[in-house]
Parts: structure tokens; C-alpha cells; sequence
């Protein structure tokens, strides 16, 4: 173990003629009186003036060295700042422009679309209407023609059968004649007696 050698005096015991240990001896390791001891040096006013000189001059270099070297860096991280901040909005400004002229952009073209469809779909409304109206009138047409033809049908059918019913009647009535009178009338005048009936 270290001992100094002011621990090893003071634990020693007293030799004769040596030192005693009263008021008036000093320490023997720093020379220094022991009544000095007894203020703490900052609080003597003895060194007030010196202290306040001392704290004057640290002052002045501190505010001298924040005034030359660390406001102006700090200043200038500031100004950096605020001029990428005033960039940044710009540029952000710009992107909203342009994201507005994209909106516009967009919203007329779907307009414009909107307003194409709508055409093509009236055209194509139109030209279906148009074709249905063609084939109606085709169709009405080809009925037209099949009525005129089956009326010309039914009228010679209808002809042919009074053709045939005026001979029914003319051999009939002379069949009854003869039955009746017992004599024979002529072809003349039973086709006389049927036309004057068939009126």
C-alpha cells in the first residue's frame, strides 16, 4: 500500500526535539500554515477584483467567439434551411399546379367522352330505328302483296264455285222442273229463272 509521506509524519509518534504539533508549526509536506486553511478561495474577498477581471475577460471571449464563429454557422444553417423550405414549397406549389391542369385536363376529356357516347349512342339509336322502320315496312310490303295475291286467289276460287254453283242450280231446277211438271223446259230459260233468283 502507498503511504505519503504526510500521512506517515502525521501517524508517527513525536521524537524528542522533533516537531510537536502546535499552531505555530506549518505542514510539513506543503509549507503552508495551518491558519491558512481556514477560507475557500473563491469566497475570499481578497480575490474578488481578480475574479471579476478574470470573469469579464471569459465573458468577452465567449460572447466574441458565439458573435464571430458560432452564430454566423448557425445563421448560415438557418438561412440553408429556410431556402430549402421556400424550394420545397415551390416545388410543391408547382406539383399541385400541375396535378390541378391534370385534374382539369382529365375531367374534360371525360366530359368530351361523355359527350361522344352519348352521340354514338343516339346514332346508333337513330340507325336502329331507321332499319327497324326499313324492315317494317319491307315486311309490310311483302304482306300486302301476299293479301293482294290471296284475295285474287279467293276471288277466282269464288268465281270458279258461282261458275259451278250457276250450273248446280240450272241442272237441279231442271231436275225439279221434270219432276214437277213432268216436261222438259229449256236450257234458256231455267239459266233465265236461276240469274233472275241469283240477283
Amino acid at each position: 500500500m502507498f503511504v505519503t509521506s504526510a500521512f506517515a509524519e502525521e501517524a508517527a509518534p513525536a521524537v524528542e526535539g522533533g516537531p510537536t504539533g502546535t499552531e505555530g508549526d506549518t505542514h510539513s509536506s506543503t509549507g503552508v500554515p495551518a491558519e491558512a486553511h481556514g477560507v475557500f478561495p473563491p469566497f475570499d474577498p481578497a480575490t474578488f477584483p481578480s475574479q471579476l477581471l478574470w470573469l469579464a475577460i471569459t465573458f468577452g471571449l465567449f460572447y466574441l467567439f458565439l458573435k464571430r464563429v458560432v452564430m454566423p454557422r448557425v445563421g448560415g444553417i438557418i438561412d440553408v434551411r429556410n431556402d430549402r423550405i421556400t424550394q420545397d414549397l415551390d416545388h410543391a406549389a408547382r406539383l399541385k399546379g400541375e396535378a390541378d391542369a391534370a385534374v382539369a385536363a382529365y375531367e374534360q376529356e371525360l366530359a368530351e367522352a361523355k359527350t361522344r357516347a352519348n352521340a354514338i349512342g343516339q346514332q346508333a339509336n337513330d340507325a336502329a330505328k331507321a332499319e327497324a322502320e326499313t324492315a317494317r315496312k319491307k315486311i309490310e310490303a311483302a304482306l300486302d302483296q301476299k293479301l293482294g295475291e290471296a284475295e285474287a286467289r279467293i276471288s277466282s276460287i269464288k268465281a270458279n264455285a258461282m261458275k259451278e254453283v250457276g250450273t248446280i242450280a240450272e241442272d237441279t231446277a231442271s231436275a225439279i222442273v221434270e219432276a214437277l211438271v213432268g216436261g222438259k223446259a229449256s236450257k234458256a230459260e231455267i239459266a233465265a229463272a236461276v240469274k233472275s233468283v241469283a240477283r
